[in-house]
């Protein structure tokens, strides 16, 4: 049988970390006198990211979105210790690695993502970790995966993305693979979660 392979998400995913997020991206909106709305911020990024929201609010105010994400990026930055594991994160990874299946990173965040990962003890899980800084067109592209099928002969049929949003389906289902997330998907390909101690039972099943 042709090994298992789980492309793990990040934020919402295995790192609660929106909290620290939405205060990053006050902080940014402060320094450029932008007005911030919580709620409406947090559903936007949900529903898109945090890159389509500097982009849209550059064009909006006339700034520089460049300047804008390097201002988030270092307040982000300085919120790691804000940054958990979501509940069951550190079990699942462990339950994964001793089932021997290789495991990796596919994530919007910047390289503070190694930080982070180093800092809660979990950078060893992966066999590699790609971040935006890794050259590749983000979600729902499916440019990463496919650099990762051939980098590491992944079978498709085996192999799952593990997101918590709608983009996280569809960049699964652009890219041929399946798809574990805490949303209910039209796509055939996606198992949904309520808790990530609901992923080994999957594997129970199948």
């Amino acid at each position: 049988m042709q090994k298992t392979a789980f492309i793990w998400d990040l934020d919402g995913t295995l790192l609660d970390s929106y909290e620290a997020i939405l205060s990053g991206i006050e902080e940014t909106f402060g320094q450029f006198a932008i007005p911030y709305d919580k709620e409406k911020v947090r559903e936007f990024i949900l529903k898109y990211s945090v890159q389509n929201l500097l982009v849209q609010v550059a064009e909006e105010r006339k700034l520089d979105v460049e300047v804008l994400n390097q201002v988030r990026a270092q307040s982000l930055a300085e919120k790691n210790a804000q940054v958990v594991l979501m509940p069951g994160a550190h079990e699942v990874l462990a339950w994964a690695d001793q089932a021997g299946i290789q495991q990796f990173v596919y994530t919007h965040k910047g390289d503070n993502a190694f930080t982070i990962l180093r800092d809660l003890g979990l950078e060893s899980y992966f066999t590699e970790i790609l971040t935006n800084q890794s050259g590749f067109a983000r979600k729902p592209s499916p440019e990463a995966v496919a650099y990762l099928i051939d980098e590491y002969q992944l079978n498709l049929d085996n192999t799952y993305y593990i997101g918590d949003r709608t983009l996280d389906v569809e960049f699964a289902q652009n890219s041929g693979i399946q798809s574990i997330n805490f949303l209910e998907s039209s796509y055939e390909g996606n198992y949904r979660i309520q808790a990530l101690a609901d992923i080994p039972l999957i594997f129970k099943v199948k």
